[in-house]
């Protein structure tokens, strides 16, 4: 099983990005999402889902690390104007 925060890349497409998700079906077909840096001019670029066999893990990038210890997500309310 492939860990949140490390940076993989796609064997057949060479799409490279950190393992931000991860889903496990009842088939087996098991996906992480990737999710790339941005564009040098800031523009945005979606992150895409990949069958999980089919990345390779780049070790010689440092795994991202969240501290999610004051607002871990979900329980923590939307932002408001």
């Amino acid at each position: 099983m492939l860990k949140l925060g490390v940076t993989g890349r796609d064997k057949i497409t060479g799409f490279t990005g950190v393992i931000v998700g991860r889903v496990e079906y009842i088939s087996g077909c098991n996906q992480v999402m990737l999710s790339p840096k941005a564009k040098p001019d800031g523009e945005y670029v979606s992150s895409n889902w990949f069958d999980e066999q089919r990345i390779e893990v780049m070790p010689a990038i440092a795994a991202v690390v969240l501290d999610n210890g004051v607002h871990p997500g979900a329980d923590a309310p939307p932002p408001t104007r």
